[in-house]
């Protein structure tokens, strides 16, 4: 498959750094690919992915992985940097250095914002953003957008609420730079505390129309998907704050009377009690299907970014 996109060896910093049609076609790659997440393939034999994780992650580590093993390739790594040199006191640029030496691509999750930014400046192989601080997850934003995609058949025309923690969620922050590039109504519900930050709000304001609220149930029958977010304990630098706002949401049957009846339900996971679990056996619930699409979406970049799938 050919594309005039250009994505060989391209760093995945921010989800900003794309265009609609850029994103698109990604997803169009993605619904090609999907099959080979169940037969496999050696398109990406003899390529090695390094995974710096100097954060906890469950899914997006082990899709990664399960990507470029699907794909024929191989993982090479750290979970936690306890386990690496930086437990003696290397530096991020001289841990990126050392580790392009033996990889072709870096997927890199760090507590710090601009951390992503800064590996890439200095690694002279591809560096994907897995997560830096509180500021983006990109390639989380692209799986949501392709599980949208999946289940609603558009993106475009949709009515779709991000709630809970807008401040400190890197995911929705990426989700909304995205959604700001479709013709989508937005909403963003949470207590002010954690309303999303001023400057994404700015910046997703000068594209489309964008609505701020407290409670869900002023919105929810209105709504097509509802993308919902923990509350990041971690981030907080006041834990007394944090208490304030803990269990302000919690997503359960009751609620969802009042919802259309094909409404979605996401979530990037891990969740703790923001949706019952009650809802799993739903047709609402699409965020472990979210949590699977993360594969396939993760398989077509690595595909793009390794060039197994050519760009012209």
């Amino acid at each position: 498959m050919n594309t005039k996109f250009n994505f060989l060896n391209r760093d995945i910093v921010s989800i900003r750094g794309f265009s609609r049609e850029e994103i698109d076609y990604i997803l169009e790659v993605a619904k090609s690919i999907e099959p080979l997440a169940e037969k496999g393939s050696d398109m990406l034999r003899g390529k090695v992915l390094a995974e710096l994780f100097f954060e906890p992650s469950t899914r997006t580590m082990l899709s990664f992985q399960t990507a470029m093993y699907k794909l024929g390739g191989n993982v090479i790594g750290f979970a936690e940097p306890g386990v690496s040199s930086v437990w003696k006191g290397e530096t991020l640029a001289d841990t990126v250095r050392v580790v392009e030496k033996y990889s072709d691509i870096i997927v890199l999750r760090h507590p710090l914002e601009g951390s992503a930014r800064f590996a890439a400046e200095y690694a002279q192989v591809p560096v994907i953003n897995a997560g830096s601080g509180a500021e983006e997850h990109p390639t989380q934003a692209l799986l949501d957008l392709y599980t949208i995609l999946k289940a609603k058949g558009k993106i475009d025309g949709l009515n779709i609420a991000l709630m809970g923690d807008l401040r400190y969620g890197r995911t929705v922050h990426s989700l909304a730079y995205a959604l700001s590039l479709y013709n989508v109504k937005l909403n963003m519900v949470s207590p002010d505390l954690l309303r999303m930050r001023n400057e994404v709000l700015q910046d997703i304001r000068s594209r489309i129309d964008v609505t701020e609220y407290r409670d869900i149930e002023e919105i929810l029958p209105e709504l097509d998907v509802l993308y919902v977010t923990r509350i990041q304990k971690e981030r907080f630098p006041d834990l007394g704050e944090y208490e304030k706002v803990r269990g302000t949401f919690a997503v359960n049957l009751k609620l969802l009377k009042s919802a259309k009846d094909d409404l979605i339900v996401l979530h990037p996971l891990p969740r703790l009690d923001e949706i019952a679990v009650e809802v799993d056996a739903t047709p609402f619930a699409k965020y472990f299907e979210q949590a699977r699409n993360g594969v396939v979406t993760r398989m077509a970049l690595l595909a793009l970014i390794l060039g197994a799938i050519k760009n012209e």
